[in-house]
């Protein structure tokens, strides 16, 4: 519930701001106090005041508006308050907005002089200009006063009560009620004025002299005791101001008095005791006060968990601050240990083009200075006189030159090495990497929540259907859906995927189930939701016997197999042999299902039976390993598992036969029927696990499957005597 500091604003006047002072209801049960109503009065022309459209506190609370809507006192360029041309006060006054936000137009009619008014004893008002209108501060519904003005309206003497209490449980100083902006301590209250003043407005507006200097003036504190003690107004009623309220009108939803009753217009409306309707209101609102508390409940754990979410958001954005400043420093140490690298790279480039080029360089000036010292040589040679001393040496310079010019040959004089860096540092890439960096998805996703009105069995089925909660935002690529298996073992994953809803068959019958699920992203999976518990079948069950209802399953059929009659009736488009399971697995319990042969020529042998889910399609059920069934013709019948055939029995089958299967877990046994009588013995013994009902036809059979049948009269639950008949 609301405490009394929070129910402030509940007991402030919507004009003035300030606690609500002597407050008066107005027909549309919004309170104003009695002169803050005097101040935002507006006078209307005579031509446009309605008789029809007056009213006071005493009329019904349901008036009507729609004459009033034609004399529309808003402002359509402020929805604030405006007023007619023609008014006492001018229509461009600008209007003024009080301490709550609600515009009020300053007093059409001329307010007399200050203290002259705070002279008036304080329950004495100027009288009201004729053709007056009051418009709701808060509904902005306007009305015209009747002649009684604003003492047509009734007192709220509830409200002024709690304000009275109110201000009388607050502990701090009561305030001066006549500073205007600033509120001082109060130093005196005067008990015939019943107003608290400061020193300098008692000085101002309450002097001791002429008429208020009989009146007595008390400490603050004394004052508010003589309040609290002083007796509460008997209610009166507003049409008839000598007569007390002692009856309520339902009609019109108001107290009224003796005397309304008697010549008023309330005399034929129904009329109960004002006792009796004060007690009966007190419960509805209580009762209506209930709800609310509940809501308010609700609202303050929702504005904890807020201020939690908060903190939270607070921490996490420290935290994820602080992780993204270490990733990407992480980064930056990375690109600085590359560039390191790189660097490393270009140095010895460097030093290898310095080297080779400074090798060539000592290379070329030695042999440089060696041709030049040969070209000396032979220069002084060419200058010797003597022939014969010359010629002896002659050849041997000739080829010594012409050896130095070719070891100058070509590339000798090239560079080894170019001055240009042939290395081009690809930054493309990683400019883009880095514009493209941004944040990704790296939670997990919350966990799913099972849509429990959807979620269902039927038979040994389940289906289940979830969803991802309303405020989630994190991606999810798929779920994965968990059952137990049906003893209360352990969860293993049935179905991996990015749908919602997913349908398990094959599951035991009348068993309980555990599921639950979880979505997964690329960071992982997320949490689990909570586990539901089914129950597989909604079968009758008896003394262990089930009848169940499936039909033919298209899902595990052969490709050959062709469905009709909604999955009960099976034909084949090859003359081969195709086989068919049903749609329900069976592992517990007594199941008995019938086939009528709606089609057969005479030639084929259809056969009848049960298998694993994992049984061969294209070959004969039988064949294999994972069945056990009974073939038959037209004149008789074998039994017939991993091939081999057994227990040769006379009768056969024609068009409209009917052939029956009866599984018995209760004592692992499989018994066959024609026309509802046993073909032989008990057929097989000693079965366990998951088998699913099935047949092997083709194209000159058809037959339609019958499920939820009961067990056939012979035969009872009971031990299998040595002749191999079921008693």
């Amino acid at each position: 519930m609301a405490t009394m500091d929070e129910m402030e604003e509940e007991l402030k006047c919507p004009v003035c701001g300030s606690f609500y002072r002597e407050p008066i209801i107005l027909p549309c049960s919004h309170n104003i106090c009695l002169a803050c109503a005097r101040n935002i009065l507006v006078q209307t022309p005579d031509a446009e005041s309605p008789q029809s459209s007056r009213a006071s506190g005493s009329g019904v609370s349901d008036y009507d508006y729609l004459d009033l809507d034609k004399m529309s006192l808003y402002s359509e360029a402020d929805s604030g308050y405006g007023s007619y041309g023609g008014f006492v006060s001018a229509p461009t006054t600008p209007c003024q907005k009080s301490p709550n936000g609600v515009r009020v137009f300053p007093p059409s009619v001329p307010q007399p002089p200050p203290q002259h008014h705070l002279l008036q004893h304080p329950g004495s008002l100027p009288p009201i200009p004729r053709n007056s209108c009051i418009t709701c501060p808060q509904c902005h519904r306007s009305l015209i006063l009747d002649e009684r003005g604003l003492r047509g309206f009734a007192k709220n003497r509830v409200l002024e009560g709690v304000v009275d209490r109110y201000q009388q449980s607050k502990a701090a100083a009561l305030k001066c009620q006549l500073c205007e902006k600033s509120p001082k301590e109060a130093t005196v209250m005067c008990e015939q004025c019943d107003v608290f003043y400061c020193d300098s407005c008692r000085l101002r507006c309450h002097p001791p002299r002429g008429p208020l200097a009989k009146h007595r003036l008390v400490p603050p504190a004394q004052g508010r005791i003589s309040r609290r003690a002083s007796p509460r107004k008997i209610s009166t009623c507003t049409e008839h101001e000598l007569e007390n309220l002692s009856m309520y009108c339902v009609q019109c939803k108001m107290p009224v008095c003796y005397q309304c009753l008697e010549e008023g217009k309330h005399g034929t409306h129904e009329v109960k005791a004002l006792g009796a309707m004060w007690k009966l209101h007190k419960g509805q609102l209580s009762q209506a006060l209930t709800g609310l508390s509940d809501r308010a409940t609700e609202a303050k754990e929702f504005l904890v968990q807020l201020r939690n979410m908060v903190q939270h958001i607070q921490e996490n954005g420290v935290e994820f601050e602080a992780c993204l400043v270490a990733q990407c420093d992480a980064l930056i140490e990375a690109l600085n240990r590359r560039k390191a690298q790189l660097l490393s790279r270009v140095n010895k480039e460097h030093e290898h083009k310095l080297m080779v080029v400074r090798d060539q360089i000592s290379h070329c000036t030695v042999k440089l200075r060696q041709t030049t010292g040969l070209m000396e040589y032979c220069l002084e040679v060419i200058k010797e006189n003597d022939p014969s001393g010359f010629l002896q040496i002659s050849d041997a310079l000739i080829r010594r030159v012409h050896m130095t010019e070719s070891q100058w040959g070509k590339g000798t004089l090239t560079p080894r090495m170019t001055s240009d860096f042939d290395l081009t540092l690809d930054s493309g890439p990683l400019l883009q990497t880095i514009h493209q960096l941004d944040f990704v998805q790296m939670k997990v996703p919350a966990a799913p929540m099972l849509q429990l009105e959807e979620c269902c069995t039927q038979n040994n089925s389940a289906t289940l259907s979830w969803k991802q909660p309303p405020l989630s935002t994190i991606a999810v690529e798929g779920y994965i859906l968990e059952l137990d298996d049906g003893s209360g073992g352990a969860f293993r994953e049935v179905y991996v995927g990015t749908e919602t809803i997913c349908t398990v068959d094959g599951l035991h019958f009348m068993s309980m189930y555990k599921s639950r699920v979880k979505a997964f992203n690329a960071s992982g999976a997320g949490q689990y939701s909570k586990t539901l518990i089914m129950q597989t079948s909604d079968s009758t069950f008896s003394n262990a016997v089930r009848f169940a209802w499936f039909t033919f399953d298209p899902v595990s059929a052969h490709p050959d197999i062709i469905f009709s009659n909604n999955n009960l009736t099976v034909t084949c488009s090859s003359y081969d042999d195709r086989v068919v399971l049903g749609s329900a697995a069976f592992s517990r319990g007594v199941h008995y299902w019938e086939m009528t042969v709606d089609r057969y020529d005479n030639h084929p042998d259809p056969t009848f039976g049960v298998a694993r889910g994992d049984v061969l399609k294209d070959v004969m059920l039988g064949k294999d390993d994972k069945a056990w069934a009974m073939y038959v013709d037209n004149n008789r019948s074998w039994f017939m598992h991993n091939n081999s055939h057994t227990n040769r029995t006379d009768g056969g089958i024609s068009k409209g036969a009917t052939i029956g299967v009866l599984l018995d877990f209760t004592r692992g046994l499989l018994i066959f029927l024609i026309n509802d009588e046993q073909q032989g013995p008990v057929a097989f013994e000693g079965l366990e696990g998951n088998y699913y009902p099935a047949i092997s036809l083709n194209r000159n059979v058809q037959v339609t499957l019958h499920t939820g049948l009961p067990i056939p009269d012979f035969y009872t639950p009971g031990e299998a005597d040595p002749n191999g008949s079921v008693c």
